[in-house]
């Protein structure tokens, strides 16, 4: 089955937080899991995905079927903020295949040579404001989320999602503070659907994926914002035949049908 390293969702396993990545992963490779493949036979063995938050809906489906089609292969995800996989991987964390959100956080990878060929984007997202269910507190801006006693959640500003917010921020001439700053997107909207927040800036595709313990509210702004999501073949993929197979099925005809249909956007 699909595993991940991230809280637990849905049927997916866990194999631990992102910023225990190297633990996580490393005992996965010591378990004596084969994670060679053979370019002979196909695809086989692990292929671990280092992935943003944002992506974990539309790559978990994406990893079932790449195992459907390719049996012998388990695909393992590590979901998290991009600046904190992406430092993994500086770190030597073993990875085949590197999804970030943001062409930033890609390049302090590929200029550190960790990356094998050039990344390419494979989609595109844009903001949304997620309110409680209902909108009890009437926002239909991001001016509105200035208003006195709000409690509005961002992402850090360091991670692509709070980097987007705060270009988004600025475009409308908002300034707030926020009540947190959260390290990825989930943990962002996990404080609205707890009712933690009254309002967090976050995807779209992850107001999507809550379903109804949330409500979007879309903004002008966000098309100041839209972030680009590159992905790449590392360097020292323990299992490069199985990694450039999964970046094929991200890029193809029915992995842009399965993340569109989460509600990214085309590149």
């Amino acid at each position: 089955m699909t595993r991940s390293a991230r809280r637990p969702r849905r049927r997916l396993r866990t194999a631990g937080a992102a910023a225990a990545v190297l633990l996580a992963l490393g005992g996965c490779s010591a378990s004596g899991t084969d994670t060679s493949g053979s370019a002979g036979d196909g695809p086989s063995g692990t292929v671990t995905v280092f992935a943003a938050a944002s992506l974990e809906e539309g790559f978990s489906t994406l990893g079932e079927r790449f195992e459907k089609e390719h049996p012998g292969t388990t695909v393992t995800f590590s979901f998290g903020g991009s600046d904190t996989l992406a430092a993994g991987i500086s770190g030597g964390a073993p990875a085949d295949v590197f999804a970030a959100a943001s062409t930033r956080t890609m390049k302090t990878v590929t200029d550190e040579g960790l990356t094998a060929g050039s990344p390419s984007t494979f989609v595109r997202n844009r903001l949304e404001i997620a309110t409680l269910p209902g909108n009890p507190r009437g926002i239909g801006s991001l001016g509105d989320l200035a208003a006195p006693g709000l409690k509005v959640v961002l992402c850090d500003r360091t991670v692509p999602c709070g980097a987007a917010a705060q270009t988004a921020l600025t475009a409308a001439g908002v300034d707030l503070t926020p009540v947190s700053y959260e390290q990825d997107v989930k943990s962002a909207l996990t404080k609205v659907e707890l009712k933690e927040a009254d309002a967090a800036v976050v995807y779209r595709t992850d107001v999507r994926a809550a379903g109804d313990r949330v409500e979007g509210v879309e903004f002008p702004e966000s098309a100041e914002a839209v972030n680009d999501y590159p992905i790449a073949l590392l360097e020292n993929a323990p299992n490069p035949t199985a990694a450039k197979a999964f970046v094929a099925l991200v890029r193809s005809p029915e992995g842009r049908k399965v993340l569109t249909g989460a509600g990214f956007l085309a590149p």
